[in-house]
């Protein structure tokens, strides 16, 4: 059984494939990387896995239930989680109170009698953090805190709707080396149950994170298996070296 799969998707922008027939399957508990270059069409099949776009044709599934035509909180109940390549977070508000926003539409008691978020929220929150190695900063505002712990609070706030599948869009983009190596290490702490699928631009940078790799290529697989495989295969060379 599959976590996710995806049998034939395409999206057509413009009278141009953004996603050109694409198949995959990924194992729980797999760690699976999807690579290409800019324009590769990485992001728009993210965003069709999660409803944020519809697709013009093809299936995905989720532990084999069928998902393609739910809305994106109905597959986010069902267990799918996402970040974005572009930080979606609330600059104004403190981590905690991010992580509480985000769990808001997936709680069935967003308010007590009084209008107050419930305390199980914030305890949730708060022990999200601690899993990111935030909780001490849950207090501050996030216009105050870096911008690679705001990529760990983006998880965070992923994390902490409890998903089966999660999606990361380049969670490495714009990081300084320090920041990439903790936030490298707090992906690699994820817990088994959860499968990761993630995107990432430079193909350096993201080998060592994942059992199994994806190449896209103006919307299409070009090559798929593990990294020995992948590296060794000639179309990547022509992708990512022009020759």
């Amino acid at each position: 059984m599959a976590a996710l799969q995806i049998k034939n998707l395409k999206k057509v922008f413009g009278g141009l494939p953004a996603i050109n027939g694409v198949s995959l399957e990924v194992a729980p508990g797999e760690r699976r990387l999807i690579i290409g270059p800019n324009g590769a069409g990485k992001t728009t099949l993210f965003n069709l896995v999660t409803g944020d776009l519809p697709s013009d044709s093809g299936e995905i599934f989720l532990f084999q239930d069928e998902i393609t035509r739910l809305a994106t909180h109905r597959r986010a109940h069902r267990g799918l989680a996402r970040t974005y390549q572009i930080i979606t977070l609330f600059p104004n508000d403190t981590l905690e109170h991010n992580i509480v926003l985000s769990l808001l539409g997936l709680s069935r008691e967003r308010w007590n009698a009084f209008g107050v978020f419930s305390r199980e929220i914030y305890q949730t929150a708060r022990a999200t953090l601690k899993l990111v190695g935030l909780e001490a900063l849950a207090g501050r505002s996030l216009s105050e805190v870096s911008y690679g712990e705001k990529r760990r609070v983006e998880i965070a706030m992923a994390l902490a709707q409890k998903p089966k599948v999660l999606l990361l869009d380049e969670p490495l983009a714009g990081l300084s080396r320090e920041e990439r190596g903790a936030v490298k290490a707090l992906i690699a702490s994820i817990p088994r149950e959860v499968t990761v699928v993630m995107i990432e631009h430079d193909m350096d940078t993201a080998l060592d994170m994942a059992e199994r790799i994806t190449v896209l290529h103006y919307g299409s697989v070009i090559v798929e298996g593990t990294r020995a495989e992948v590296v060794a295969d000639p179309k990547t060379r022509e992708v990512y070296l022009g020759h």
